[in-house]
């Protein structure tokens, strides 16, 4: 793109020419995102076509979950039931009880050290019996949550608000690690890029306000601003490059075109 530029500025003779602060620019996408899957799969489907805009978290395609739904709706089987600890409690209640009459009985020469001896170890084991259940019914809640996250990776999102420029894949492919499903340009904010001749630099820093003029068909007067200042020269064409943002809400202006940059009031340094 910064070649391309280097050429647009030597090949075409920028408009207002007789304006020293008129310089040619481009206008470029903010971001040009390929959006993949974090797991490998069949694509069930894809709900998105070139052309389309997307908001950022909308549902662009799903992969096939079949395997992934039945187990969370084992798990949920599993976690929600609380029957089992619920039963040993019980158990566990009835031992105590069954360990303090022996210890009574024991405290008043009716019971031996041994029956007391057999009753707490009964208790110990319903205790005992009651945190493993628990446990495991701890591990089901946490296996769910797991199943949960395993399935929402199945359903692929947009990471940000743009257009879909190109659909890689359709409905019944194998969507690996290196590959991408759609192609998604974000369009605001557009990236202005220029290549200033040297002799001002130091006259344009980050925070500047610059304007941007768009060439035909596009027309119209736009407030950028700017947001690097290259600090290293081009030696061959005696330019530095210079990047604007430019605010385009619901992406009206399209990117790919050229503009011009005209200096509103460069700082002077």
């Amino acid at each position: 793109m910064s070649l391309a530029l280097l050429v647009l500025s030597h090949s075409v003779p920028p408009l207002g020419a007789a304006n020293a602060e008129d310089f040619d620019c481009l206008m470029n996408p903010d971001e040009v995102i390929e959006v993949g899957s974090p797991v490998v799969g069949l694509l069930d489907e894809v709900l998105v076509d070139r052309g389309d805009t997307v908001r950022k978290g909308q549902i662009i395609a799903r992969l096939e979950s079949s395997a992934e739904q039945s187990t969370i709706a084992l798990l949920e089987t599993q976690a929600n039931s609380v029957a089992v600890i619920e039963a040993q409690t019980k158990q566990v209640a009835t031992a105590d009880k069954r360990y303090q009459r022996v210890e009574s009985l024991r405290d008043r020469g009716i019971a031996t050290e041994e029956a007391l001896d057999k009753a707490f170890a009964e208790l110990v084991a319903a205790q005992s019996i009651l945190i493993q259940v628990k446990l495991k019914h701890e591990v089901a809640v946490k296996e769910l949550e797991r199943a949960k996250v395993a399935l929402e990776q199945r359903s692929i999102q947009s990471p940000a608000d743009g257009v879909i420029t190109e659909r890689s894949l359709v409905a019944g492919e194998r969507v690996s690690s290196e590959d991408h499903i759609v192609q998604i340009v974000r369009l605001d904010p557009l990236k202005i890029e220029t290549f200033l001749p040297v002799s001002i630099y130091g006259k344009i820093a980050i925070g500047d306000e610059v304007t941007v003029v768009p060439v035909s068909p596009l027309s119209g007067e736009y407030t950028a601003t700017v947001t690097v200042v290259d600090r290293v020269f081009d030696a061959a064409s005696g330019t530095f490059a210079v990047v604007l943002e430019l605010p385009n809400p619901n992406g009206v202006l399209p990117a790919g075109n050229r503009c011009i940059m005209r200096l509103i009031s460069p700082g002077a340094k």
